[in-house]
């Protein structure tokens, strides 16, 4: 394999350099398959020749072995572009994920936005989590940010456009958390049954259009607040009494005529739900009166066949998740309730009066439609554990009355 050592850049006329120039080597490394032409590997800013010369040998020895690589030159800015779609096609990824990984890629380039792939370091990538973490983003961002990071650099290594993955050892810094941070974290906010009943009579005689019926299917089946909104009339069975969850509502800008339906959450997602009577009666009460608004209107309504329609100004089309949102603060502040809590808390509220209820945790995870969910499970092992206790007190309350 042919090849020269040489002092690049230096101008001495004299047997010993004097100007400070770096050795530097050039190798041949094959031929370029589509013009025959051989191909050269440039490489220099050594101190030394005998720095050059083994850089030169390694080099040699992967061309050898075939495990020569041509690192790219490419900036992570523009890889990071090419990423997304590549990312967003394989994995049928949702408007809203690519819109998160969007963020997160704009975090990343800030630190490495022109600088080469090959160039950014692990030392760097740390550096640079680190530093979010100084600058105040929570843990869950930075996970975030992390994960999209890793998976931009290995996609790069999978294309054999870098030779190492600056990500590989990066570990995201977290604060040690008090046993009272921890608690408070695991256990999301929810409401107790009394607490539940109270809403959902608010919401009966106090709440605007729509309320009562949103509030009460979210209660009852647990569903999300985004598969509730996508609910069409052919969803529901009224002879079996269930509804089918195959489709979820996305528009993060809240504008009613620019919404989207995109595919559940996960694959679990796609599932159908037992409601109770009391669920099936409500929404054939509903159902006959957009009939008559329908008929009203006539063509000036947006037939789409969505359960949870706008009846005033923009008629038939979905409501927004803001305004379910919007409405339940209202509701619970005029029940004197947590106002803090969300449409999301209702979710958290099924799962806990179904483990009071005495239902596995396995039938619950079905019903919510998750394969494995942290939160669900604290909730379920916190109410049952309560139930133990209260048995126990029970079971001592007992013996102490037989003494």
């Amino acid at each position: 394999m042919r090849g020269h050592f040489y002092r690049r850049g230096c101008k001495c006329k004299k047997k010993k350099c004097i100007c400070g120039s770096k050795w530097a080597f050039t190798i041949d490394i094959g031929l370029d398959p589509i013009t025959g032409k051989r191909k050269q590997k440039v490489k220099s800013g050594f101190n030394t020749k005998q720095e050059a010369e083994e850089a030169a040998a390694t080099l040699i020895h992967e061309v050898n072995q075939g495990i020569y690589l041509e690192e790219t030159d490419k900036a992570f800015s523009d890889f990071a572009a090419e990423w997304l779609p590549v990312y967003s096609d394989s994995k049928d990824v949702k408007p809203g994920t690519i819109r998160v990984r969007l963020h997160e890629i704009g975090k990343l380039l800030t630190y490495f936005a022109q600088l080469k792939l090959k160039d950014i370091t692990r030392k760097m990538y740390q550096d640079a989590l680190n530093d979010l973490k100084d600058q105040g983003y929570s843990d869950s961002t930075r996970d975030g940010i992390n994960r999209t990071g890793r998976m931009i650099f290995r996609k790069a290594l999978e294309l054999e456009l870098i030779k190492k993955d600056p990500t590989e050892f990066a570990y995201v810094k977290k604060d040690k958390k008090t046993i009272e941070q921890l608690e408070e974290e695991e256990i999301p906010k929810y409401l107790e049954k009394e607490e539940l009943a109270l809403f959902l009579e608010t919401a009966k005689y106090n709440g605007l259009e729509h309320d009562y019926l949103v509030f009460l299917v979210l209660a009852y089946t647990g569903i999300r607040v985004g598969e509730l909104v996508a609910l069409k009339w052919k969803d529901v069975d009224f002879i079996n009494h269930n509804i089918s969850i195959t489709k979820t509502y996305y528009n993060p800008n809240n504008n009613t005529l620019e919404y989207q339906l995109v595919t559940p959450k996960t694959r679990k997602s796609r599932r159908k739900i037992i409601v109770d009577e009391e669920v099936i009666g409500a929404l054939m009460k509903h159902k006959e009166v957009q009939n008559e608004v329908i008929k009203r209107i006539g063509k000036d309504y947006y037939d789409q066949d969505f359960i949870f329609a706008k009846m005033e100004r923009k008629f038939g089309y979905p409501i927004v998740i803001k305004t379910v949102q919007n409405r339940m603060k209202r509701l619970l502040n005029m029940a004197d309730l947590n106002s803090s809590l969300t449409p999301h808390s209702l979710r958290h509220t099924h799962t806990s009066l179904l483990a009071e209820a005495g239902v596995s945790l396995e039938q619950i995870m079905d019903r919510l439609g998750h394969t494995d969910d942290q939160i669900t499970k604290n909730v379920y092992l916190h109410v049952t554990h309560e139930m133990k206790k209260e048995a126990s007190q029970k079971f001592c309350e007992l013996m102490r009355s037989l003494r």
